[in-house]
């Protein structure tokens, strides 16, 4: 065997040897300007562009094959600015050609390439002259078959420019691999570049791609990863009238709104859109994209349905998306009506740029939903956003152990938000709804609630100095918490001048209630409040100051019983913890001990009275049947004057 290898390896040394002699007469008999013109007019055939270089041309035979133009330029359609600009552009040479005097390029070398693509507003490109060429090339019996084996892009730049829309993009330090296909029909290009701030890996590939650039139908694989923001499609492309697209599309980002903010599109709100999924069957037609089979999630919610996207000027987002469970809370966080830690209304102003932006129409259905405190069970959400004008609407809502319904609207003028809002509560549990809807939490019971309500402004204060609208309540089997007027009135009924030590505790049952308020500049006026029990009835007027949030009312309780005892009484204060004081003239005119006194002379009456007005805090006008002191002296002057 050893042996058989030495006579072996004979031969094969002076193979080598020939060609070796061979290679080195090649590189000293070539004709270094016919390889540099052939080099030019292999690419000038394969690309249809033109090389103008203005520097200088290196060639080399050995120990590397390769012709390296410095400071090239290649236009291309026609057009004066070069659609690419080369720093040093490399054509590696075949070695078996290259021995038979014939130059063949492997592969090219793009170093520092600066390239320009400019979209016209017909659709077409400067570039479109250089696909026509590479299609007409690559064809199966085209004369110039493609002979480049790959393609490198090393540390370039792209500019991209839209003359329709005025849009421009920059990536910069690409560093690209074009699998160019010399042999298969399949085209693939892997790299990374930088755009946005953000390091981007990408790869592509067309299963046919010379039918991908006849615009006929061929399959694409397209991934881009990024930190914002990741992305996969799998499917098909055709170019014939416009671009077409059809396959799985999945989106996966920890931020939607960092992703956002990275591909320049306008942020909703200031709340939410975290984390973020995607994965549905895309059919991509021009600017418009519909997608079916749509599993989605977004912090944490999962919905199922189907979506439109379109952006032909103005940005359109259309869906129909069903869900188990919604949780709506991070929208609405960073939004408060009453300002943290106080009583007042919230007096920052509102953010209402994503009115502006896009244009929205989406119909959401859920099984449970929250939004911060309210828990609701099935619910059917409309939502439309058209021209900054933004509508939503509760089809059916249970919450609250009733159900809801209604329409919430918000309109934008500059910085001011014109509100409209209509909602019908049906047999809800009153606590729970009058406390997260209003802030009242002394009401009971079950009812119906009915609001109508227009305000405008530029914060949650603005809005309630110009609330108007009406608001009704009906409820029935309740109790108001704060006071308990049965055993009220009958103790004052029994003893007048006994104080209420016990008067702000227990609770006052009903069996019937009903509110019916009329707002105008952001004062609440009580039309009918009655409020009936089965040992007491209690009828209120007066008005409520929405943007102080404090009560200025007046009303008469009174026993169910034969006497028919009434008590008038005064109700003041901030919502949460409101004074109600009784009126003292009637618990001293009861009393027969007060009523003594105040039969007296006028002078005691007068003291009476001011120690009572001490007392209970309630200044009152005397009585017109009860002189005041100096009424009694002028009336006693008149008497002795007819005498």
């Amino acid at each position: 065997m050893a042996q058989g290898m030495k006579r072996l390896g004979t031969p094969i040394a002076a193979l080598l040897g020939v060609a070796l002699i061979a290679l080195i007469a090649t590189s000293w008999l070539i004709n270094r300007d016919a390889l540099r013109k052939a080099v030019e007019a292999q690419i000038r055939d394969v690309t249809g562009l033109e090389l103008n270089v203005a520097g200088n041309i290196d060639i080399s035979v050995l120990p590397a094959s390769y012709v390296s133009f410095h400071d090239v330029g290649l236009k291309g359609g026609g057009t004066s600015d070069p659609a690419l600009h080369v720093d040093v552009l490399t054509a590696n040479l075949r070695l078996l050609p290259l021995l038979l005097q014939r130059f063949e390029i492997a592969d090219l070398t793009l170093l520092r390439p600066h390239i320009h693509v400019s979209l016209k507003p017909d659709g077409e490109s400067n570039w479109t002259p250089f696909i026509q060429t590479i299609a007409r090339t690559m064809k199966p019996g085209a004369e110039n078959q493609v002979s480049f084996s790959e393609i490198r892009i090393q540390d370039g730049v792209l500019n991209y420019e839209d003359a329709a829309t005025h849009a421009t993009e920059k990536f910069e330090d690409i560093d690209l691999s074009l699998a160019w296909p010399s042999i298969s029909r399949s085209f693939a290009a892997t790299g990374q570049f930088d755009w946005r701030g953000e390091r981007v890996d990408g790869s592509i590939s067309f299963s046919d791609f010379v039918a991908a650039l006849s615009g006929d139908r061929s399959g694409l694989k397209a991934r881009i990863a990024s930190p914002p923001l990741k992305l996969a499609f799998d499917g098909s492309v055709a170019n014939r009238t416009s671009p077409m697209m059809e396959g799985t599309l999945t989106i996966d980002s920890p931020s939607l709104r960092n992703a956002l903010r990275w591909t320049g599109q306008p942020q909703p709100g200031s709340g939410g859109f975290g984390r973020f999924a995607l994965k549905a069957r895309a059919n991509v037609v021009g600017a418009s994209i519909a997608l079916t089979n749509v599993n989605v999630e977004l912090d944490g919610n999962a919905a199922e349905g189907v979506m439109t996207y379109a952006n032909n000027g103005r940005q359109t987002l259309q869906a129909t998306l069903a869900a188990d469970t919604l949780d709506f809370t991070p929208y609405i966080s960073t939004f408060r009506l009453v300002a943290s830690g106080a009583r007042d209304w919230n007096r920052q102003l509102f953010d209402l740029n994503g009115l502006s932006t896009t244009d929205l129409d989406m119909r959401l259905s859920a099984a449970r939903l929250t939004v911060g405190p309210t828990k609701l069970g099935r619910t059917a959400i409309g939502a439309n956003l058209r021209n900054g004008t933004l509508a939503l609407s509760v089809g059916e809502a249970q919450v609250y152990g009733g159900i809801a319904k209604g329409s919430f609207g918000i309109a934008r003028s500059d910085t001011v938000a014109d509100i409209k809002a209509q909602f019908q509560f049906t047999d809800v549990d009153l606590q729970a709804c009058a406390t997260e809807l209003f802030g009242l939490n002394k009401l009971s019971g079950r009812g119906n609630i009915n609001v109508s309500l227009l305000a405008s402004g530029s914060s949650p204060f603005g809005l309630v100095q110009s609330l108007d609208g009406s608001a009704t309540v009906t409820g029935h089997d309740g109790a108001i918490a704060g006071f308990n007027a049965e055993q009220l009135l009958k103790r004052l009924e029994r003893r007048p001048l006994s104080g209420g030590g016990n008067f702000r505790s227990g609770s006052t049952p009903y069996s019937n209630l009903i509110i019916a308020l009329k707002f105008s500049d952001g004062v609440a006026t009580a039309e009918d409040i009655r409020i009936e029990g089965p040992a007491a009835k209690i009828t209120m007027t007066g008005t409520a100051s929405v943007p102080a949030r404090e009560y200025d009312m007046k009303g008469v309780a009174s026993l169910n019983t034969t006497s028919g005892f009434e008590l008038p009484f005064v109700v003041q204060g901030p919502w949460d913890d409101p004074l109600i004081l009784p009126d003292s003239d009637v618990l001293i005119r009861r009393s027969p001990f007060g009523a003594q006194l105040l039969k007296k002379d006028g002078q005691t009456g007068d003291t009476v009275r001011s120690v009572i007005e001490k007392i209970t805090g309630v200044k009152r006008p005397a009585p017109a049947d009860q002189p005041t002191a100096e009424n009694a002296k002028e009336s006693a002057k008149d008497n002795a004057k007819s005498n």
